[in-house]
């Protein structure tokens, strides 16, 4: 009797060319949302800020990008395996993501 889930892969199926960041609901629950982010030099566009009703808890798994929140002068660097917690309502943008490879992110939304 199997008991486990299916097993998958964090880094599979990323296709070679991605013209526009994918986000992929990778598992949901009652209270959150677990997504894998592939960004490919993307970046918000100018003036454009994430005002979320959910608090997002991100981590770079590779590559690398630029999160700017709002009153900040300076950006947030992110590199592969750092996180953080972007409480709910706090405003922010991506600047940029990594010129030289994929970023791929996960992001749990919760409440």
């Amino acid at each position: 009797m199997k008991t486990q889930g299916t097993k998958k892969n964090v880094f599979a199926n990323i296709l070679d060319t991605v013209p526009d960041e994918v986000i992929e609901t990778l598992l949901k629950g009652e209270s959150f949302r677990l997504e894998r982010i592939v960004s490919d030099r993307h970046s918000t566009p100018q003036g454009t800020w994430y005002d979320q009703d959910q608090n997002e808890w991100v981590v770079v798994l590779k590559g690398s990008a630029g999160l700017l929140f709002d009153g900040d002068e300076e950006a947030v660097t992110l590199k592969s395996g750092d996180y953080l917690n972007i409480p709910a309502h706090k405003k922010h943008r991506v600047l940029w993501t990594d010129k030289a490879e994929k970023t791929i992110w996960l992001a749990i939304h919760y409440r």
